[in-house]
């Protein structure tokens, strides 16, 4: 067993963000393996450093003979929820050992909250953690499954993602594996659906030069080519799009040198072959100008990401297949650039979607609303069982409700408990909206066609004017409409996320499969 501190005069303490580390000697640690631990807080009636460690923390503690739990009284206040300590040379295996606070046991769902507590401390805990260990250039770390392995996992995953594939100095690559052999499984379901997220966060994270429409079908292929007995792709080129008279896709993608896909996929993943399918649609703008109704230049270039609602359909069916899930998942992902030109379509044309449906674009900037109308009505072909669609639509939702969750209108109360009921899990959160007869009268107030494209009031009430647009190319009873403005980056509302793109609610739509696939 190799050298141990405890709390003497003539320690080092290092501070580092909001964890306390205690040094020893840290050389060569990208060697060796670091291990992340936890412990709850203390409860109300109980005395000052009193100390709850994880059934894995206990034992490891035992098997030091009480040294970790003598560190952790020693060293300072009670660890709070998401702060961290990093003991070395404490156990001959593990250089370092990170500590983290997890909150109180057996928090579990809060109704004020719409999330399970414990989950999402755990999340936000290991990931803490996870990064500290990172910071160290430690490259493969073991994991406390702190009583939720698949939790766990996802803080891991998801807290250690960072976009820099375009940078010549990147961050330490760490590997993650469960510490002991808790919950095996429930730590590799984590691990896909953290992975799930983070190939959203990449494609959405990309510059746009990087992921045109082609890149992103292309990118999308190759993820799910391990699954090509259960999937089918379907990569529809411009000529595909114009027989489908996809007017309104066509009116965006015309302004742009780069042309359309309509990607689409088919995972079979149901026994039963005549289970109709969950459909999943999500908006493409793989970067949106604005058209000739141009944005401000000021942060154009986040509009990169405006191809999230592909993005995280995407993705989530790629998590779906990996996870083997029985259920038939549709995905539908119309995919373009929003571009002025010479070509683009000016303000106050007149374009046909594939219903027939006239729309009067009086604002080339509401542009997604005209590429998913064209997809919904293609997608009822299928027959769906429902239909979801995503999409990075209105600054609006951003107004209404920030980053904390995803707008959801659907006609369907079945729908919004199913959504709703992952998104606890998940924590992940979505929030019903209204879909009154009050916003559809604002869209079909049309001086020119049947409807317009931005409704009578631009301004007012723009999510929800919006949605009751793309109500107009529903017939399904069951139909979902999720814009996710709102959370598609994060700063630092979310602790296990880095700054960046979001990914977001990629594992809050794989939980929903997995609910349909396994409740019916």
């Amino acid at each position: 067993m190799t050298m141990f501190l405890v709390r003497t005069a003539a320690r080092t303490a290092v501070r580092t963000n909001s964890c306390r580390s205690f040094c020893v000697s840290h050389t060569h640690l990208s060697d060796r393996k670091g291990l992340v631990l936890g412990v709850f807080e203390k409860k109300e009636e109980e005395e000052e450093g009193t100390l709850h460690l994880t059934e894995a923390a206990a034992g490891f503690d035992k098997s030091l003979s009480g040294k970790l739990s003598e560190l952790l009284k020693l060293s300072g206040p009670a660890l709070k929820n998401g702060k961290s300590r990093v003991f070395y040379g404490l156990h001959k295996d593990f250089p370092c050992v990170a500590v983290v606070g997890l909150g109180k046991n057996n928090a579990g769902v809060c109704g004020t909250e719409n999330w399970d507590t414990s989950k999402e401390n755990i999340r936000q805990a290991v990931s803490a953690g996870c990064r500290l260990l990172q910071d160290l250039e430690v490259s493969h770390v073991e994991v406390d499954s702190c009583g939720d392995a698949q939790s766990a996992a996802e803080g891991a995953v998801l807290g250690l993602f960072q976009y820099d594939q375009l940078k010549s100095k990147k961050k330490t690559k760490v590997t993650t594996q469960l510490h002991g052999s808790a919950d095996v499984v429930g730590w590799e379901k984590g691990v896909m659906y953290g992975e799930g997220q983070n190939l959203a966060r990449l494609l959405m994270e990309a510059p746009a030069n990087h992921i045109t429409p082609t890149a992103f079908a292309k990118t999308i292929e190759e993820k799910l080519a391990p699954h090509a007995d259960r999937v089918t792709i379907h990569k529809r080129p411009q000529a595909w799009i114009e027989e489908q008279q996809m007017g309104a896709f066509l009116s965006v993608s015309k302004g742009s040198e780069e042309p359309p896909v309509f990607l689409e996929l088919h995972y079979n993943g149901s026994p039963d072959s005549k289970q109709p399918p969950l459909l999943l649609v999500g908006k493409g703008i793989t970067f949106d100008s604005g058209g000739i109704s141009l944005k401000p230049s000021a942060s154009m270039d986040a509009m990169r990401a405006d191809m999230g609602g592909a993005a995280t359909v995407c993705a989530s069916i790629v998590t779906a297949a990996s996870l083997k899930l029985p259920v038939n998942i549709i995905g539908l992902a119309p995919l373009c650039e929003n571009m002025p030109s010479g070509k683009a379509t000016k303000p106050g044309d007149v374009v046909r979607a594939k219903n027939g449906k006239t729309i009067q674009v009086d604002n080339t900037d509401a542009e997604g609303r005209l590429i998913l109308a064209d997809a919904l009505c293609y997608g009822h072909v299928f027959n769906p069982r429902a239909i979801v669609n995503v999409a990075t639509l209105t600054g609006a939702m951003d107004v209404a409700l920030g980053s904390a969750a995803a707008g959801v209108f659907t006609n369907s109360d079945w729908l919004w408990e199913q959504l709703h009921r992952a998104s606890v899990v998940t924590g992940d959160r979505v929030w019903r909206m209204p879909l009154f007869q009050h916003y559809t009268k604002q869209v079909t107030d049309s001086q020119l066609a049947d409807l317009n494209n931005i409704g009578k009031y631009s301004r007012s009430g723009g999510a929800c004017t919006a949605a009751a647009f793309l109500r107009e190319f529903v017939k399904a009873p069951h139909w979902a409409h999720l814009d996710i403005a709102g959370v598609m980056s994060n700063k630092d509302e979310i602790p296990y996320l880095r700054k960046g793109m979001s990914g977001r609610p990629t594992r809050t739509l794989v939980e929903f499969a997995a609910g349909l696939a396994h409740n019916g």
